[in-house]
């Protein structure tokens, strides 16, 4: 039987319901319980839909988790119901009918393509990142070709309001979140809109004064100078996102443990 199409119980609230409004603010524990469901929707299909032990799991675990929690099954569970009652998740009963998983219904609910689907999820469980970040976190879940794709699928999440920005996508370092905090929570950037491709120029320079004659040292000019001024950022911005792509590949190692060891629990190993 395939659990992802398993069937939803039968009361009216576990129902994926197209007709509700989309639901655009979700608060803390709603967010992580969600993104956990996607993500192992994603990363682990054979242990998905998952009991409320596994789900709990995911939801503590130390990797890719930002902040990282300690949530018990009673809280998981609570929010799962309120998930629930948004249209969000569903409880399925498997073959067995052992025990109740759960399962999420964000392809449903939402108009994300599968790679917004894991950029959103990625963003739902670590909040604000670079791009670079953002890409090698996000594709070992869905892949995405370059980082051309990933504004691409950025633009779009951002003209829909799930994604924000603290400037134009272009530039080296910016940052981005999604969009679906409570408003108490503060978390929107003041942000230049992400669709904006106008990247600041340098800063003029000013015109040194001319060499005393006594002195004959050969001065670069203007041009020169801001020159190399732009090389050394770009080095510094180059070496900043290969920190960052080492230390997203060294998460996702440590994913994968993980959700080994969440396989081999589901399974009895």
């Amino acid at each position: 039987m395939d659990l992802e199409h398993a069937t939803p119980t039968a009361a009216p609230q576990v129902e994926a319901d197209t007709e509700k409004p989309l639901v655009r603010q979700l608060n803390k524990s709603q967010r992580r319980v969600l993104g956990v469901l996607v993500e192992k929707a994603l990363t682990t299909p054979d242990a998905y839909p998952l009991t409320l032990k596994a789900l709990t799991t995911g939801c503590n675990q130390k990797s890719n988790r930002d902040p990282v929690t300690n949530y018990s099954e009673d809280a998981v569970e609570e929010t799962i119901d309120e998930l629930r009652q948004l249209g969000l998740a569903a409880v399925v009963h498997t073959e067995s009918g052992r025990t109740e998983r759960y399962r999420h219904f964000m392809r449903q609910r939402y108009p994300f393509s599968e790679t917004q689907l894991a950029v959103m999820t990625e963003l739902l469980l670590r909040g604000r990142q670079q791009l670079g970040e953002l890409r090698s976190r996000a594709s070992r879940m869905v892949p995405i070709d370059g980082l051309d794709l990933l504004r691409s699928d950025l633009r779009e999440l951002a003209e829909q309001g799930f994604v924000q920005a603290n400037g134009p996508l272009e530039r080296r370092g910016i940052e981005v979140d999604h969009g679906m905090y409570e408003p108490n929570e503060n978390q929107n950037f003041d942000a230049v809109s992400p669709s904006q491709t106008t990247v600041p120029s340098a800063p003029p320079t000013v015109n040194s004064a001319p060499p005393s004659s006594a002195a004959r040292i050969p001065v670069a000019d203007d041009g020169q100078i801001a020159a190399l001024r732009h090389e050394s950022q770009e080095l510094r911005e180059q070496l900043q996102e290969t920190r960052e792509q080492v230390d997203a590949l060294k998460e996702q190692v440590s994913q994968l443990s993980d959700d080994f060891s969440d396989l081999r629990r589901d399974l009895g190993a």
